[in-house]
C-alpha cells in the first residue's frame, strides 16, 4: 500500500484530503506541524507528501527544505498561494509539484499518481542472481522460484529497495504491516528467519546480504562486509 504523509494545520484540510485519497488505497497519515511532519519521515517511509505552505510557526517551504535535507521522499506542494513567484520558489527549494486550493478531486489525484509513477522504486531489482519482481509478485533466484509469504516478499524487497538503510523492528512493522497493526517484533525476527532459511536454500549467500544490526534492526547491504 502507497503511505503519503499529510501535512497541514487545518484539520478540515486534512480530513479532505484523506476523503480523496482513501478510497484509491493510499493509507494516510495526519499532522498538524512541520515539526511533526519532520518527527514522522525521521520515524517511518513514506511515499509521497502533501504539503501545506501557510503553516503558523514553521511553515511549508521550511519544511520542505528539512526533509529533503533527510529524505529523498516526493513533496507536493497543497496551498491557497497561486502566485507564480510562490511555484517558483516551491519547486527550487525541492518540491516535486504544486497544487492550489481549492483543488479539483480529479486533478489532485491525477497528480499524485503521476509523481508517484515518475519517483516509484524500481519494480524489478535484479543482485547477483536474486530477482525481486514487484509487477509479478516473484521472488527467484537463478531462474528459481522462491516461495515466500506475501509479507515477506514485502519485506525483503522494501530492504533490497534502500540498500544500506536500517530498518527498526517498528519500522518495518509500520512499512509491511500498518500504522495500527498490533504486530510485536518477535514476528518481524520470525519473518527474517523463514526469509533467510528460504532463499538459503536456493544456494543464494544470504548471510552475507541480509544483515541484522544488533540492537537495532535489519538491512539489506549493497555487497559482503
Amino acid at each position: 500500500m502507497i503511505n503519503i504523509l499529510l501535512v497541514d494545520d487545518e484539520q478540515r484540510m486534512l480530513d479532505l484530503l484523506e476523503l480523496h485519497l482513501s478510497p484509491h488505497g493510499y493509507r494516510c497519515t495526519k499532522v498538524k506541524t512541520g515539526q511533526e511532519a519532520i518527527r514522522k519521515i525521521e520515524e517511518h517511509s513514506y511515499d509521497l507528501v502533501l504539503l501545506d505552505i501557510m503553516m503558523p510557526q514553521f511553515d511549508g517551504w521550511n519544511v520542505c527544505k528539512e526533509i529533503k535535507n533527510i529524505s529523498d521522499v516526493p513533496i507536493i506542494m497543497v496551498t491557497a498561494r497561486d502566485q507564480k513567484t510562490d511555484i517558483v520558489k516551491g519547486l527550487k527549494i525541492g518540491a516535486d509539484d504544486y497544487v492550489t486550493k481549492p483543488f479539483d478531486e480529479d486533478e489532485l489525484l491525477a497528480r499524485v499518481q503521476a509523481l508517484l509513477r515518475r519517483t516509484s522504486k524500481e519494480d524489478l531489482i535484479h543482485f547477483h542472481g536474486l530477482i525481486w519482481d514487484g509487477q509479478k509478485h516473484k521472488l527467484s533466484y537463478q531462474d528459481e522460484p522462491i516461495q515466500v509469504t506475501p509479507k515477506e516478499f514485502a519485506m525483503i524487497g522494501h530492504l533490497m529497495k534502500h540498500p544500506e538503510r536500517v530498518f527498526s523492528r517498528e519500522q518495518l512493522i509500520d512499512i509491511v504491516w500498518g500504522f495500527h497493526s498490533d504486530t510485536e517484533g518477535r514476528t518481524i525476527d520470525s519473518h527474517v528467519r523463514n526469509i533467510r532459511e528460504k532463499i538459503r536454500k536456493t544456494g543464494f549467500p544470504i548471510d552475507d546480504y541480509f544483515k541484522t544490526v544488533w540492537g537495532v534492526g535489519y538491512k539489506w547491504v549493497k555487497d559482503d562486509e
